[in-house]
C-alpha cells in the first residue's frame, strides 16, 4: 500500500500541525450516540453480525478522508496511506482476555464481511494478543466494550505523543424513545484532526447507518 509523503513546508495545515505536535501536544476524544435502529433491522433480516458491520462503516469513512489516514511511517516521515484497514479486538470468555486481529479493507461490504469471517474462523480461537501475523502498517485500531452503555470514553496513550492514527471504541447499544443507539468514541490527534473533521466523520458514520439498505445489498 502506497504511503504518500506530505510536504510540510507547502502544507496548508503546517501551523496547526506544528503547534499541536510541538508547542501544545494535544489529543482529544469525542463520544457520540449513533442511531442503528434501521441498521439492526437490516442485518437481522440478512442474518449478519453487528460488530463487523460497524467496523466496515468506520473503515469506509476513514478511507474517505486523508486526515484519518495521516501518520508517521517507520522512518519518521509524515504522510498518509492510500488506504487503511481495521485492526479490531476479539474477547475470549474463557480467560477474560482479548486478541487483536486485522482484516484488509474492501469497498465491497460483502467482500469485507467474508474476509472478516475467514479471519475469525482462522484466528478467533487463538488466545494470544496478536494471533494473525504480519499486520501491515496501514491499520487503525477498533475495540468494543459491549457490556456497558457509556456516555464518554478517553484513552491515555503514554508515548511521545506522535501517534496520529484515530482510535475507535464502541459500547453497548440501548433503546431511547423507540430508537436504538450505540455509543461510539473517537480519539484523534489535534495535529491532524480538528473538531470540524471529527464532526464530519460522525455525521458520515450516521449517514451510512441510516442508508444501510443500499450498501448491504
Amino acid at each position: 500500500m502506497n504511503f504518500n509523503l506530505i510536504d510540510i513546508e507547502h502544507w496548508n495545515r503546517k501551523p496547526y500541525f506544528e503547534h499541536y505536535l510541538n508547542a501544545v501536544r494535544c489529543t482529544y476524544s469525542m463520544t457520540a450516540n449513533i442511531e442503528i435502529s434501521k441498521l439492526l433491522y437490516e442485518i437481522k433480516l440478512k442474518k449478519l453480525k453487528l460488530y463487523p458491520t460497524l467496523i466496515y462503516i468506520l473503515a469506509t469513512v476513514v478511507n474517505h478522508h486523508k486526515e484519518f489516514r495521516t501518520c508517521f511511517d517507520e522512518s519518521g516521515h509524515l504522510g498518509y496511506w492510500d488506504s487503511m484497514s481495521p485492526s479490531y479486538t476479539i474477547f475470549h470468555k474463557d480467560n477474560e482476555t482479548f486478541s487483536s486481529i486485522w482484516t484488509e479493507y474492501n469497498e465491497s461490504f460483502s467482500c469485507f464481511y467474508s474476509n472478516y469471517l475467514d479471519d475469525i474462523k482462522n484466528y478467533g480461537d487463538i488466545i494470544t494478543f496478536t494471533p494473525k501475523f504480519n499486520q501491515p502498517a496501514n491499520t487503525f485500531p477498533v475495540s468494543s466494550i459491549p457490556w456497558v452503555n457509556f456516555t464518554g470514553f478517553n484513552l491515555n496513550v503514554y508515548n511521545d505523543e506522535t501517534y496520529l492514527v484515530p482510535i475507535f471504541t464502541m459500547g453497548k447499544y440501548c433503546e431511547q424513545n423507540n430508537k436504538i443507539f450505540i455509543p461510539m468514541s473517537i480519539q484523534v490527534h489535534h495535529a491532524v484532526c480538528d473538531g470540524y473533521h471529527i464532526s464530519r466523520f460522525i455525521n458520515e458514520v450516521q449517514e451510512l447507518a441510516l442508508s444501510s439498505e443500499i450498501w448491504l445489498r
